[in-house]
């Protein structure tokens, strides 16, 4: 997973048809085992472009697509937020939601 900027993000989801954006906190360690999930998905899903963002860099963001808390996943399909999640559950659950997306 990529760590990615604003400009970079803005880049990927413009230029790719599906972008999985995990948005956290440094010090977060709800974030940090969320993030271990992300991985092994990113894995099972080679359709998807994964990256990361530290929200702390992109709080204008945060107001725009009302992230109400992190850790928090978003996937966007051609441009267009289509799902954002901030109950992890598990590795099968996120599979399951980007699967069925």
């Amino acid at each position: 997973m990529t760590e990615v900027t604003l400009q970079q993000l803005d880049k990927a989801i413009q230029q790719h048809d599906m972008v999985g954006l995990y948005v956290y906190t440094p010090m977060c360690g709800t974030c940090q085992l969320a993030k271990r999930m992300i991985e092994i998905v990113e894995q099972l899903c080679p359709h998807v472009s994964f990256c990361q963002t530290d929200i702390n860099y992109m709080p204008e963001r945060a107001v725009e697509w009302k992230i109400e808390s992190v850790p928090c996943f978003m996937l966007f399909r051609n441009g267009t937020m289509i799902q954002k999640l901030y109950a992890f559950h598990s590795v099968p659950h996120l599979y399951e939601v980007i699967k069925n997306v």
